[in-house]
Formats: C-alpha cells, sequence, structure tokens
C-alpha cells in the first residue's frame, strides 16, 4: 500500500523568518543551505515506487517535482501550516534546528503516530546542551564536563544550538565568563563548557528502542579564527572505516547514547571529540538529519530512507 509523506524541512519551507534572534543573517544563509541540501538528499532517495510525497516549499523552489510542492497560505505560521499539511498525510518527516525548542514544538503540532524520527522526550533532552551531557556524564560517558577541573581553554555558545553558530573559544576562564554573562543578560540561550582537545568526528546511527547501529564514523571539519569564533566547513562522511582500529570503541559509544536515550529513532548523530588519552568525549546528540546524510545512502550503498521509513513501520517495543 503506497503511504503518503509530508516531507517538511522547516527553513526551505517558510520558517527561515523565525529562527531565533542569535543567529544572524548569514548564519541563517548558512542553515538554509545545509537544510536545503538534507531536503534535496532525501527527496532524491524517496522519488522511487512505494512512497508518494508532498514537500513544504515557502522560501525555495522544488526542482524536479514541483507537483509535489506545498506552499504556505497567507498568515500561515509553519506549526499552523505543519498541522494543516501533517492532518493530510500518513506520515510526517521534519527536519530541523533544536535553537529555541523548534525541533520540539515541530514535534509537538504532529500525532506521535505520523511522526517520522526521534519523539519528544528524546528532542526534549537533546536540544539543551547541558542537560544532554548531564543525563550522558550520569550513565558513565565522557563529556566535557569531566575536563572541568583541568581545563586550560573553554567555550561559549548557544545552549540549545545547531553546529558551530555563534560559537567562541576562549584562552581564560574568566574572559568565558564574561561572554555567557553578556549573552545572557541579552536574554540568549548560553552555556559554557570546558575545551577539549582532540579530532572532531560524529557519528551517523540507525536508532530504535535504546538500541544502535553505527552507519558512519565522519570527520568534522572545524576551523577556529584568530579571535577564537568557530567556523564549520563541512563534514567528510565515511572518513573512517568501520574496521579502523577506533571503531570498536565508537560503535559502544554510539550503543551507550541509544540506551541513554532510549527515545532515539531513525536517523541520529552524535558530535565528539577524539581525545588523546580519554578517546571519545561526546560533545552533543542530534535527534534528526544531519548534514552527513546527504550522500550517505550512496556512499554506503543502501537505501537508508527506504530503511528508515521502514523502521518506523515496525511496531514499538512494549
Amino acid at each position: 500500500m503506497t503511504q503518503t509523506l509530508f516531507v517538511y524541512e522547516y527553513l526551505s519551507g517558510g520558517g527561515l523568518d523565525a529562527v531565533p534572534g542569535h543567529v544572524d543573517a548569514a548564519g541563517r544563509g548558512e542553515l538554509l543551505d545545509a537544510g536545503l541540501a538534507m531536503r534535496a538528499a532525501l527527496l532524491d532517495e524517496l522519488a522511487g515506487p512505494g512512497v508518494r510525497y508532498a514537500c513544504g516549499a515557502g522560501v525555495a523552489p522544488l526542482p524536479g517535482a514541483p507537483g509535489a510542492a506545498r506552499r504556505p497560505r497567507p498568515g500561515d505560521t509553519p506549526l499552523g501550516f505543519l498541522r494543516r499539511e501533517a492532518a493530510a498525510h500518513d506520515r510526517v518527516w521534519v527536519t530541523a534546528p533544536e535553537s529555541a525548542g523548534l525541533l520540539l514544538q515541530l514535534a509537538e503540532a504532529v500525532e506521535p503516530a505520523r511522526w517520522i524520527g526521534s519523539d519528544r522526550a528524546a528532542i526534549r533532552l537533546c536540544s539543551s546542551k547541558r542537560a544532554t551531557l548531564a543525563h550522558l556524564a550520569a550513565r558513565g560517558l565522557a563529556t566535557p564536563l569531566a575536563f572541568d577541573a583541568g581545563a586550560r581553554q573553554w567555550v561559549v555558545k548557544p545552549g540549545d544550538g545547531a553546529g558551530t553558530q555563534d560559537t567562541r573559544r576562549h584562552a581564560q576562564r574568566a574572559a568565558a565568563q564574561a561572554d555567557l554573562q553578556q549573552r545572557r543578560a541579552r536574554g540568549a540561550s548560553a552555556t559554557l563548557e570546558p575545551w577539549v582537545d582532540g579530532e572532531p568526528l560524529s557519528l551517523s546511527l540507525l536508532c530504535r528502542d535504546g538500541a544502535a547501529e553505527l552507519l558512519s564514523i565522519n570527520r568534522q571539519r572545524i576551523a577556529i579564527s584568530e579571535d577564537g569564533r568557530l567556523r564549520d566547513d563541512g563534514v567528510l562522511i565515511n572518513a573512517l572505516a568501520l574496521d579502523d582500529a577506533r571503531a570498536p570503541v565508537l560503535v559502544r559509544t554510539a550503543q551507550a547514547v541509544a540506551r541513554a536515550i532510549p527515545g532515539l529513532r531513525g536517523f541520529a548523530g552524535i558530535d565528539l571529540v577524539w581525545h588523546a588519552q580519554r578517546g571519545p568525549v561526546v560533545i552533543e546528540v542530534n535527534p534528526r538529519l544531519t548534514c552527513a546524510f546527504v550522500g550517505l545512502s550512496a556512499a554506503l550503498g543502501r537505501p537508508l530512507a527506504a530503511q528508515i521509513l521502514a523502521l518506523h513501520e515496525e511496531p514499538v517495543d512494549a
């Protein structure tokens, strides 16, 4: 039986103007570019038989399948638009940043039975970087919180942000504390963490019911300017083979994160740093499609989108 699916990439679907104020115009452009890349990768995989899809197209056209475009009506809010389209489709697949609770709000606008992706509890936890680290640390995973006593550098970033947006490294804790206080004084969500030296990596996972399959180990290309500001220069997918010497411990890390956050479902990502002495140190968890999804199906030779949809057709264990 053919199911109908509504694909909603929040930024290109009409939510760009509602991005939180701590993301400037350049940052919004970067987020939109990333969102469009993920949308294109997903729609390319959904073009085969078995799925009839529509896609939100507010600020960006829908190349290749213009008939599938669904545009907000005048006066629509992103949530109102999503609610209406969700009610008209069997399934809903949303991509959005966690910033200011956006992804959680969108999840709450859709009936759980229609939702493709992690559940609301997982999204709520992962939307707070600090809460996620505390949750994982309490379950024995290495996080930056373990480095507080001996830290030589610190990082300040949005407590609910996406990627490296508005993230800055400081050489003195006093400067980091001042940065944190300035952000909070203007009403921004912000967090301060010890900086962890090492190789920035990410893990792409396929999750369900507290279990995870490690799909790929990716290398993150992070640049740091003279004033300490971080810039995301993209991700190199599948950079470390699954038979790499570090892979077994990364598999265990992926599985431990999935056990700690059992509501992760479908595609999820873990950002981490490989520390020379401690091994993998988890920085954050993304309960959604990430930029590493782009090109990953081709790299692995498997239809990830179809597998994720099929996973959601299976009954959830009691």
